[in-house]
């Protein structure tokens, strides 16, 4: 009974991935993200708060399917380049998914030179078209 449970949840978890990917909820004209804090330029101790804006836009959790509306993605030393803005978001290590429709993070960095920079994702966490980006920052972590 188990394995079924395991299968059945891994089969819908696929699908509602294959689902997200392929299509792109659209960005009101205006909308951006923004980082609050900490400064572009800062040198900060840990752990390091960063807190997300939104212009433009409402915050919701993953899964909820409402025009306008979005959760935040934190790229960590990412360049929005490298990403297929056409699919759903990884979640790794330096794609950090805010899924609760959070806006601020406490978190530990390396000490050093980081790049940060917010990634607005809609229900399926497949950014939006325009894609609704913050502009890099960047802060040392002593």
């Amino acid at each position: 009974m188990n394995k079924f449970i395991l299968a059945a949840t891994a089969g819908i978890l696929i699908t509602g991935t294959a689902f997200a990917d392929g299509h792109r909820s659209a960005a009101p004209e205006g909308a951006k993200a923004y980082i609050i804090s900490p400064a572009d330029g800062a040198t900060v101790s840990n752990p390091v708060t960063i807190v997300f804006g939104l212009e433009g836009m409402g915050v919701a959790p993953a899964g909820t399917e409402v025009d306008n509306t979005g959760h935040h993605h934190l790229l960590i030393n990412t360049d929005p380049a490298s990403l297929d803005m056409d699919s759903g978001l990884p979640a790794t290590d330096q794609i950090v998914h805010f899924g609760g429709g959070q806006t601020q993070v406490t978190k530990e960095l390396p000490a050093g030179t980081h790049t940060l920079q917010l990634l607005l994702g809609d229900w399926g966490h497949v950014p939006h078209n325009p894609p609704v980006m913050s502009e890099m920052i960047t802060i040392t972590v002593n």
